[in-house]
């Protein structure tokens, strides 16, 4: 006889499985992520995906790729334990609204609201670390532009020293708003997408979407992955621009950047940087689902007695 779990074991299973499919998306995935933020962030400075990458690291070696790899550990951690935890209570939520009882299975859609509900929670975990993280990722191009002295020391540590000497606890949700407005519709389009390729996985196999084996877990995860970012680029450049130039000068908020970038660089500029995201979507966010799912079956079978 199979036992369910409390909600209060179902929310930590659901964040434990969340931060394994977050390990798994940042080690899968960290250099091209750091090819992607310098390249937002400085889009003159290369030439385009091979050059930043090869500049990287003719520069600085390997190291330089994997930059701010502990605050990205830490953000992406965070951010999908919670986003995973929020999206079990956040299906709960969408239950009530639409009146269907516990134990009703939601539609694809309805799976896309509750994973667009969970990120808004998820937003406030993720800014401070992803501040951190872009800061360590263009410390070699802030030193080339003379923004900051060559001699700058480049650690976590420092940063954050920085960051709370110069703004305070306030100072690590900078880009709090662009990183919410790319969240919210982001996640819609990521848990519906993923959502979706399993339910197409399933019937031809006439199993249960949890019971479709590994690969399609894994490219319906790229998928869900190709779907968020080709929505929410714009948003994370202009995300990313915030938090990077406010290490050494006042940046004007999220309604005067966006435009000012638009004006001032045109719309290829809110898309730099959008090769090397998209190559990396497929292994990070495929690993990251291929993780939760794992985990997550995997401590929920202790249930089943």
């Amino acid at each position: 006889m199979a036992m369910s779990p409390s909600p209060a074991v179902q929310a930590a299973i659901d964040l434990s499985a969340g931060a394994v499919g977050g390990m798994a998306c940042v080690l899968s995935g960290q250099s091209l992520d750091t090819v992607k933020v310098k390249m937002q962030s400085f889009p003159g400075f290369y030439r385009g995906f091979l050059h930043c990458l090869v500049s990287t690291y003719r520069q600085v070696g390997i190291r330089g790729l994997y930059q701010g790899t502990t605050p990205a550990l830490m953000a992406n951690i965070s951010e999908n334990a919670v986003l995973f935890m929020c999206y079990g209570f956040c299906q709960e939520m969408v239950r009530r609204v639409f009146g269907l009882d516990g134990n009703t299975a939601l539609s694809d859609v309805q799976k896309a609201c509750a994973g667009s509900a969970a990120s808004f929670f998820s937003s406030f975990v993720l800014c401070p670390t992803e501040l951190v993280k872009c800061r360590l990722q263009v410390m070699t191009e802030m030193a080339a532009s003379r923004k900051i002295a060559g001699s700058h020391t480049c650690s976590v540590w420092s940063v954050i020293r920085h960051v709370f000497r110069t703004n305070g606890p306030v100072g690590f949700y900078q880009g709090l708003t662009p990183t919410i407005a790319r969240e919210v519709p982001g996640y819609f389009c990521f848990f519906g997408a993923y959502e979706l390729c399993r339910s197409v996985f399933s019937r031809p196999l006439r199993r249960s979407k949890d019971d479709i084996g590994v690969v399609p877990p894994v490219f319906s995860g790229g998928v869900g992955g190709a779907c968020l970012w080709l929505v929410i680029y714009p948003m994370d450049c202009v995300k990313s621009r915030i938090q990077v130039m406010t290490m050494t000068q006042s940046q004007a908020g999220f309604y005067k950047t966006f435009p000012g970038i638009f004006r001032t660089e045109g719309v290829r500029a809110l898309y730099s940087g959008l090769t090397p995201t998209m190559i990396r979507t497929f292994p990070a966010n495929g690993t990251l689902f291929l993780g939760y799912e794992f985990s997550r079956t995997t401590m929920m079978s202790q249930f089943n007695v």
